[in-house]
């Protein structure tokens, strides 16, 4: 036992968000009951890098004559993160690979759910909904959840090895062929760079490149200017990692053409 710093969590004050556990990099914090706890004190390592990320001022540091810090048990802890479906306390938080053919998804094969999509989309399929317009029935091509990137732990095991989609907020909505032509076999990143806090969105992103080797990089984003903080987010992040990318950036426009 060693006198130093760690995380106390008030439970009283806790509401169980979770907005705590992705902001633990050792994976100290886990939801029990409805609230935030420490699972070990030798997984804290005292920097309170999870105080700001709580909405209700329930988390603070004290010294106390706790278990010293151990970088081994934070090792081992993260791989059992990184394999096991974590999210925080939020039932809307909670990570799900929905990857067809996943065993948490129980939905079809890729190969089966492909094969459906080509059927579904052939032009006799098609039906008048208007001038210029058609109906489309089109299976999402959504793989995990969450999707909001200030949500998506970055050991989540999806990552390794994917093709990552960066998405603004605005895409999915503006772009109609969003799912089949940008989403399609990769995984999901969205946020808004003009409303949201860069810095964390920066940050999220150097780490999910730490933990995961990424296959490929595409940022999507609208033409308007504010929208392309997102591309320099996504910049910055890989600049500073010891990974390689060319990042394959697309703009759509707000009368939903792809412009670049």
């Amino acid at each position: 036992m060693v006198m130093r710093k760690i995380v106390k969590i008030d439970e009283d004050k806790c509401t169980g968000c979770g907005e705590c556990i992705p902001a633990c990099d050792e994976g100290a914090i886990e939801i029990v009951d409805g609230v935030a706890r420490l699972k070990e004190e030798r997984l804290c390592d005292g920097l309170g890098d999870c105080l700001g990320e709580c909405p209700e001022d329930a988390i603070e540091l004290v010294e106390e004559d706790v278990e010293e810090f151990d970088e081994e048990a934070v090792k081992n802890e993260q791989l059992k993160m990184k394999n096991t479906a974590v999210g925080g306390g939020c039932p809307g938080s909670r990570m799900r690979d929905l990857s067809r053919g996943s065993t948490c998804s129980g939905g079809q094969k890729k190969s089966e759910r492909s094969e459906k999509d080509k059927q579904q989309n052939s032009g006799g399929n098609k039906t008048a909904a208007g001038d210029g317009d058609v109906e489309l029935s089109i299976n999402s091509q959504l793989e995990q959840w969450p999707v909001q990137l200030h949500l998506l732990p970055e050991t989540a095991s999806f990552f390794e090895g994917a093709d990552l989609l960066i998405a603004a907020d605005c895409v999915a909505f503006a772009y109609a062929d969003f799912h089949l032509d940008l989403l399609k076999d990769k995984k999901l990143a969205v946020g808004c760079p003009k409303l949201d806090d860069s810095e964390r969105y920066r940050s999220k992103l150097r780490g999910i490149l730490e933990h995961n080797d990424l296959n490929s990089i595409t940022v999507a984003i609208m033409e308007v200017p504010c929208c392309r903080g997102m591309v320099h987010l996504v910049e910055d992040a890989v600049a500073s990692s010891d990974q390689d990318f060319e990042i394959d950036k697309v703009v759509i426009s707000a009368e939903g053409e792809k412009i670049q």
